[in-house]
């Protein structure tokens, strides 16, 4: 999937019925950190939730790089898909979307490139230091663990 440059943020909700339409809710901290106003009028993708089925949404922390880094970003995709959109040393916010096999929580970042967290459970939301990276998975670190978003 490619990412427009024009992305002010990213995130996961859950839509809700109520009274005849459908609504999702926005997270605070991508009014307060990210690119987007309260009043402003915004274009909204809709993708299908990659995991199971029995499992709820998810708020995903958008990526905290600059648009020079974001475009860089995007040329590398570009060029090679196969390289990891991860670098050792790099740190992240991320939310562990699952439990592997072994107790590991696992966080997905961009074009669900999967990354291994130790000592982590299911929604759990930290600030990771990548510690290894290959080309389709990488390892890292709890540097910091964050307070979950209503």
């Amino acid at each position: 999937m490619e990412i427009p440059d024009q992305l002010r943020c990213l995130f996961s909700s859950e839509i809700k019925a109520e009274d005849g339409s459908y609504t999702f809710t926005v997270p605070s901290r991508e009014i307060e950190d990210g690119d987007i106003q309260p009043d402003g009028a915004y274009r909204v993708a809709i993708l299908k939730q990659p995991a199971s089925a029995d499992s709820p949404a998810r708020e995903t922390a958008p990526s905290t790089t600059s648009p020079s880094t974001r475009q860089e970003q995007k040329q590398d995709q570009q060029s090679n898909h196969s390289t990891a959109p991860v670098e050792e040393g790099d740190r992240r916010t991320v939310e562990i979307e699952d439990v592997g096999e072994q107790g590991d929580g696992i966080a997905r970042v961009e074009r669900g490139y999967v990354i291994i967290v130790p000592d982590t459970e299911k929604r759990d939301r930290v600030t990771i230091e990548i510690d290894n990276v290959t080309p389709t998975v990488a390892f890292a670190e709890v540097v910091e663990r964050k307070a979950h978003y209503e």
